[in-house]
């Protein structure tokens, strides 16, 4: 250790603690292009492999999911990260917790069959979800990995309007009361 700083020959080093994060297959839940992209740069910043995961079931109506999905195809295909898509069907939840859940839950269920070291989600982004509830759900899953994105919320979405994404006005539930729990 220099300065309180890792010597980049102790990062690398095969018997490092902090190698693990190097060439780390990481499960990205993406609820949109806009927060994908700040996580997805910071998870690569710690030499981490990224794939994105669409699963929104709760976005609503069919064309704000469609926009949102090809927002982030579009970015995908910018930064070459293979998209996996799990359930095409709208299902409205009860409330948010329902709607995190059913998120993490189904993302969790895809590390294992393709081999992810973890996962973690884009809604640890945005100043407006519930990130307490979000970190509770999803540390209930072993292959859970928490960052806080919220420092990033704001460059993410300046980046999104440089690469010309669609930029969303709301969460995409579709709630006629639009609160969040």
């Amino acid at each position: 250790m220099v300065g309180g700083d890792t010597c980049i020959a102790e990062f690398a080093s095969p018997t490092s603690p902090y190698r693990k994060a190097i060439n780390m297959k990481i499960l990205l839940h993406a609820c949109c292009a806009p927060c994908a992209i700040a996580p997805l740069n910071a998870l690569r910043e710690e030499g981490m492999n990224v794939t994105f995961f669409w699963h929104n079931p709760n976005i609503a109506p069919e064309e704000e999911h469609a926009r949102r999905r090809e927002g982030l195809h579009k970015l995908a295909k910018a930064e070459k990260v293979t998209v996996y898509e799990r359930g095409t069907s709208l299902a409205l939840p009860k409330d948010c917790r329902d709607c995190y859940a059913a998120r993490l839950d189904e993302t969790a269920g895809f590390v294992p069959v393709r081999g992810y070291d973890a996962f973690t989600t884009t809604l640890l982004v945005s100043p407006y979800q519930n990130h307490d509830l979000i970190r509770e759900l999803g540390e209930k899953y072993s292959a859970f990995l928490y960052r806080d994105f919220r420092p990033l919320f704001r460059q993410g979405q300046r980046l999104a309007r440089e690469m010309g994404l669609y930029m969303q006005k709301y969460c995409g539930c579709g709630r006629e009361d639009g609160q969040q729990d």
